[in-house]
């Protein structure tokens, strides 16, 4: 899953959604101190992370894509599931997207001195091209996996991979929308065991 999937994972928790954000920028223990919803967000993310790479469904959709595309397909899957979500934002959340991200984004801000370097870059770029309400657009896509391409260390097919992805579209949407409500489910009762 990617940051506008994981914020809505997060429910009406400001910290577990600022930790779900930050979970792509910490590795390891999280920081002693993050105040501990935000650190709760980041182990919200990576239960929800693994919860996603095992699920049946998801596996299948990384199976059905053809080499050299597989080996990569987690993650433009994650980005273009974030396509598959802000599509259908009204499906799975009673705020219009476009309020959901720009507070996403205030979050941010106001949380400037929490946010890795990383972050706060990721941070300017979510503000030029309007994320993650921007995912709903095919060309933010685009540009998302061509930036995402040009990190990885070694050459990949990630930035090419979108007329892949338009071809499977009906496909990814019908995994998406089987597997997103578990999902939810999953991350919910996470929040309840362990957090609420």
């Amino acid at each position: 899953m990617n940051v506008l999937a994981h914020a809505l994972l997060a429910g009406n928790d400001a910290g577990l959604r600022l930790g779900g954000v930050l979970g792509d920028f910490v590795r390891g223990t999280p920081d002693a101190t993050l105040p501990p919803r935000v650190r709760d967000g980041i182990y919200l993310h990576r239960a929800i992370d693994g919860y996603t790479d095992t699920h049946p469904d998801v596996r299948a959709a990384r199976e059905a894509m053809p080499p050299p595309f597989r080996r990569y397909a987690g993650i433009f899957l994650d980005v273009w599931f974030d396509h598959c979500l802000a599509r259908d934002f009204a499906r799975y959340c009673p705020v219009p997207l476009k309020v959901f991200s720009d507070n996403l984004r205030a979050e941010l801000h106001a949380a400037g001195p929490l946010l890795p370097d990383g972050l706060k870059r990721f941070l300017g770029y979510m503000d030029a091209n309007d994320l993650p309400a921007g995912y709903a657009e095919l060309d933010r896509v685009a540009a998302a996996l061509g930036g995402l391409s040009r990190r990885l260390s070694r050459a990949n097919p990630v930035g090419e991979s979108v007329p892949l992805l338009v071809a499977h579209d009906a496909m990814l949407r019908e995994t998406f929308a089987r597997f997103f409500p578990q999902l939810q489910g999953f991350a919910a009762e996470w929040v309840r065991a362990r957090v609420a």
